[in-house]
């Protein structure tokens, strides 16, 4: 499977938007600061993701997501605006 998720940062509620082919693996590494991008901002919850058996759907829906409305109105579906 192929997921899109969202992690937050607990201390100022940054979000974090991104992709993996496993995502406990992936959410670790956020943790574990082993991720350029997140690694000063940790701890990161898992708080929303999407699974796909399609490489190419999964990446166009993250790249979406990534848009600045498209994650205003994420952020606002999870409560975090």
């Amino acid at each position: 499977m192929y997921y899109i998720y969202a992690i937050v940062n607990n201390i100022n509620n940054n979000l974090y938007i991104g992709y993996s082919e496993d995502l406990r693996q992936r959410i670790q590494e956020h943790n574990n600061g082993l991720v350029q991008s997140t690694k000063n901002k940790k701890p990161w919850k898992l708080i929303y993701y999407e699974a796909y058996n399609n490489k190419g759907l999964a990446l166009r829906q993250e790249k979406r997501l990534k848009m600045h409305a498209v994650k205003n109105e994420l952020k606002r579906r999870l409560g975090l605006i």
